[in-house]
């Protein structure tokens, strides 16, 4: 009978433990009162055999590795995303220090992989489709790497099934959604970042089902290796993408929980019994993997100690730690009256200047100064270049001559021998902003509006201002706004060139400037005499913590940037139904693509699972609120434990993309699938047997209750069902097959029959015609 059959429906007997409704565990045993007869049908006491088992395990495993190994070597080409995290690979064998919003665990693994299989860093993962053949690139062994986690998630789905206490076809079911998953398959045999992160994840969700199965045994040594565990799997997830912190999220609201159900004082807990479970998940939740995700950073850190791509983004403190910097390099003091190129550190424009003046009235009505043009202007010219002239009396020689942080100065322009300047004039295109100008040297009627202070970055009292290294803010002294500049263009008036304005926040992080190049000095001294045959300068040291602060702050900020529009950027509301996938490549010869786009049959089954799952906890709470009990205890608490833990899994992973502006995908939308196939599971143990399996957890000496175990029964349906469905969605994985693997091509009539939404965007699709 289903799961919801009238047999089920019993009066209230008494309150229930709100406490443990919200509680993840994965089973209750304490509360179990339901007898079951053990004459269990023959069918089912064959598959929860112990042979059954392992061969069930073996066959999920033996079929993900045939699946997501098959013709791994095509295409041949850079895929997608392996633009970038292969190129990230190449940095760590070069080790040269790039910059990525993600941890770098997972990259580690891929620069390790190549290493091992012979790859030299050389190649360039420049653009989509670039040959890895031609290059003799190795890169079916770094293929192979996300391979094997995607392989190994399969039968670890089954495993978490299994502890849970459901039965071995229902824990088939789970697996066999992912098995057969065209999105999960085509993710996991290339060089992108998803698979490890799953696969740690899953990792993580068995070992905490794991340590609560052992909580009547606490403190023994198998709840210590669980528990540890966890937190370890929890730490590489974490660090395996940036998007891991939502495991961590969902184990700490897990935890928080189990937490609260201790301090419980009907428990008949003492404080000093709850303050040792405090401490143990405090060591195994926060500190072990702070301590492995700061370890792995010190690693990334460590290895990339050469000057690279990613020098731009840091601090220059940070660049000089690199050997071969530009700034560790180049970097030199500045004197008075040295002449030097300035540039925007963002948008890399030059401080520029010309005799052309801004037009009498904009085009919005506003009257300007109709003084010189001060614009931001991206190539190299003699329009760029400005003398720092000193406001106060200067030594005749010595370092008092050296420019330092917080100096009052003025800036003249060479070519037209005036000084810059703003006032309060509203500037071109932005009226809060002040307009920057140019005043004649010679006229000190406007001397106090041609004074800046200059302010280093992170600048320490006397420091000396440094091109390159030295970046910092100018501040007009009388009317406190900062020199800063914007991406959007001037009139041609103004040549399309970058306006400069004065800013009003002068701690925006975009008004930092730097000095890209000292043209010359006050007696026309050559600049390669003012450092004279010096040594090649050694790279700085540079606290470990200060430079990982540093990135993780910068990670944040470029992750939550990313809001640039891309053709295939979708809605969290579109993933579970699959309204959109994503082309990761296209070959024009022999008309081949890769669409990553989930297999149908097993994605609306989850939606399916979800939704009847949401169905069944309302219905059993608006029965009970009418004192109608629809669910026994066991069942109930089975459905709040277990599939309610998936389910916290699920909903952490998906519900804080609603709150993201940045770039989203369909990938994004892997780990809540594949909780997701835990909950069908669970949904579909429910609907076929009116039982469970109890107990699950693991006997201790603080349980003083026996309870005569109850069997799950599923009996002829379970296999039959199951069955049928693995049969259509193996049916719906080889249609989809060509999309999965890139072959073979398709010609545009079948392209359009595999176009099964009319929202899929599949390249090579026939033009639809008239009909005669």
């Amino acid at each position: 009978m289903s799961g919801g059959g009238p047999s089920r429906i019993r009066q209230r007997k008494g309150q229930p433990d709100l406490r443990r409704e919200l509680s993840p565990d994965v089973d209750d045993d304490e509360h179990l009162d339901v007898q079951n007869p053990r004459n269990r049908s023959y069918v089912e006491k064959l598959f929860e055999s112990e042979q059954v088992n392992v061969a069930m395990i073996v066959v999920l495993t033996t079929l993900a590795f045939a699946l997501r190994f098959y013709k791994i070597n095509h295409p041949d080409q850079v895929v997608f995303d392996e633009v970038h995290f292969g190129k990230f690979a190449s940095y760590y064998i070069l080790r040269q220090y790039y910059f990525d919003v993600h941890p770098p665990f997972a990259k580690l693994l891929f620069g390790l992989a190549g290493w091992f299989v012979g790859y030299d860093g050389h190649f360039g993962f420049e653009n989509i489709g670039d040959s890895y053949t031609e290059a003799h690139v190795p890169y079916v062994g770094m293929r192979a790497l996300p391979a094997i986690f995607g392989s190994l998630t399969v039968p670890v789905v089954y495993a978490i099934m299994k502890e849970c206490g459901f039965s071995t076809i229902v824990a088939a079911f789970s697996a066999t959604i992912v098995l057969l998953d065209n999105a999960h398959v085509a993710q996991d045999r290339l060089i992108l970042l998803d698979a490890t992160l799953i696969f740690f994840m899953s990792l993580t969700i068995y070992s905490y089902i794991r340590w609560r199965k052992l909580r009547y045994r606490d403190f023994s040594f198998d709840w210590w290796v669980w528990i540890l565990a966890c937190g370890t799997f929890m730490a590489l997830t974490w660090a395996s993408k940036v998007n891991g912190i939502l495991t961590v999220v969902a184990i700490g609201i897990a935890v928080i929980i189990d937490l609260w159900d201790i301090l419980d004082i009907k428990k008949g807990h003492s404080m000093e019994y709850f303050w040792r479970h405090f401490v143990a998940r405090a060591v195994a939740f926060i500190v072990l993997p702070l301590f492995l995700y700061l370890s792995i950073f010190y690693v990334h850190l460590a290895l990339l100690t050469n000057s690279g791509p990613g020098d731009t983004f840091m601090s220059p403190a940070f660049q000089e730690t690199l050997r071969g910097n530009e700034l560790l390099l180049n970097s030199q003091e500045l004197r008075y009256y040295d002449t030097i190129s300035i540039r925007h550190k963002d948008t890399r424009v030059f401080l520029h200047s010309h005799p052309d003046k801004y037009p009498l009235k904009y085009e919005d009505g506003r009257i300007s100064s109709q003084g010189q043009q001060v614009t931001g202007y991206g190539h190299e010219d003699t329009n760029n270049h400005w003398q720092i002239i000193p406001t106060k009396a200067l030594p005749e020689t010595g370092r008092g001559r050296i420019v330092r942080h917080e100096d009052v100065i003025q800036l003249l322009h060479i070519n037209t021998q005036t000084l810059l300047m703003t006032h309060d004039v509203a500037s071109p295109l932005m009226p809060t902003n002040e307009e920057f100008t140019t005043w004649p040297k010679d006229d000190h009627s406007r001397y106090n509006d041609t004074l800046f202070q200059l302010r280093l970055v992170d600048g320490q009292e006397g420091e000396a201002w440094k091109s390159k290294s030295g970046h910092f803010r100018l501040i007009h002294v009388p009317t406190k706004v900062a020199m800063w500049t914007h991406p959007k263009q001037l009139p041609d008036w103004a040549y399309k060139q970058q306006e400069i304005n004065g800013n009003k926040n002068v701690n925006d992080k975009t008004a930092i400037w730097f000095v890209d190049t000292i043209i010359a000095d006050e007696t026309g001294e050559d600049m390669k005499e003012r450092t004279g045959d010096a040594p090649p300068k050694e790279p700085k040291s540079m606290n470990f913590f200060k430079k990982f602060f540093e990135l993780q702050i910068l990670m944040l900020q470029h992750n939550a940037g990313l809001t640039a529009s891309h053709p295939y950027a979708s809605g969290p509301i579109n993933w579970p139904f699959l309204i959109s996938g994503i082309s990761f490549w296209t070959q024009t010869e022999g008309q081949k693509q890769i669409y990553f786009i989930g297999n149908l049959v097993g994605w609306w089954t989850c939606v399916i699972g979800i939704s009847l799952y949401t169905g069944i906890m309302l219905a059993d709470l608006i029965a009970r609120r009418r004192d109608i009990e629809p669910l026994t205890e066991p069942v109930r608490h089975r459905l709040v434990n277990s599939t309610g833990f998936f389910v916290l899994f699920w909903a952490v992973h998906y519900f804080p993309f609603f709150l993201m502006s940045r770039q989203l995908f369909i990938h994004h939308y892997l780990p809540s699938h594949l909780v997701s196939a835990m909950i069908a599971g669970s949904v579909l143990s429910f609907a076929l047997s009116e039982t469970i399996n109890y107990p699950v957890s693991v006997w201790g000496p603080r349980l003083r209750v026996s309870k005569t175990p109850t069997y799950a029964d599923l009996g002829m349906r379970g296999p039959i069902v199951v069955g049928v469905f693995t049969l259509i969605m193996f049916i719906m994985f080889v249609y989809m097959a060509p999309l999965t693997y890139g072959t073979p091509g398709l010609d545009g009539q079948s392209v359009n029959r595999h176009r099964l939404l009319s929202s899929w965007t599949l390249h090579f699709a026939a033009k639809p015609t008239d009909a005669p």
